[in-house]
């Protein structure tokens, strides 16, 4: 029997800093956004990232959070969701089997026909789309992780960024396993 004991390294980040992504089946109502940020708020846990929208349920909503913090964090917070009337149904989605995207606008300056071409060249690479032209200026709809966002947003800064939007990461279970 081989036993591996696995020494924390000091340029690893600490437990205390992982990020967790919570689902949550809320009442698709007014105000329930803002008792689950309120809740937040008063526990003083940052919210890193939230996505709402319709869910597969008439009259619900998903709700995709992103905060950091260590089990007891996560633990403590959702209790504390799941204490609200509005909320359904809470679950921590693992990091390693979600299916997790985002999507961004990004309005990029392009006065010439020779930068327009690049920057659609590189749009096509992340494989973006441009969905408005200009004569000034070109907008790019791309979707995917945060990482590849990031690398497409510091590509196209050299250009001039005129506008950008994000929605922050959405996400779900792979598999048949839901909410």
């Amino acid at each position: 029997m081989r036993v591996v004991i696995k020494m924390p390294n000091k340029m690893e980040k600490s437990s205390s800093a992982n990020n967790h992504i919570i689902s949550a089946l809320v009442e698709h109502k007014p105000g329930v956004l803002q008792r689950v940020a309120g809740l937040f708020t008063r526990r003083g846990f940052n919210i890193d990232s939230i996505t709402v929208g319709e869910s597969e349920v008439h009259g619900l909503a998903r709700m995709t959070i992103i905060a950091q913090g260590d089990e007891k964090v996560l633990e403590q917070i959702t209790k504390q969701l799941n204490k609200l009337l509005d909320v359904i149904k809470v679950r921590d989605l693992e990091v390693e089997s979600t299916v997790k995207r985002e999507l961004c606008l990004i309005k990029v300056h392009a006065p010439t026909e020779k930068v327009r071409s690049e920057i659609i060249q590189y749009a096509n690479i992340f494989r973006g789309r441009i969905i408005d032209v200009s004569s000034e200026a070109l907008t790019i709809e791309i979707t995917g992780d945060s990482d590849k966002i990031d690398a497409l947003t510091d590509l196209l800064k050299g250009f001039g960024i005129k506008e950008l939007a994000r929605t922050g990461p959405t996400a779900m279970s792979r598999g048949a396993k839901t909410i």
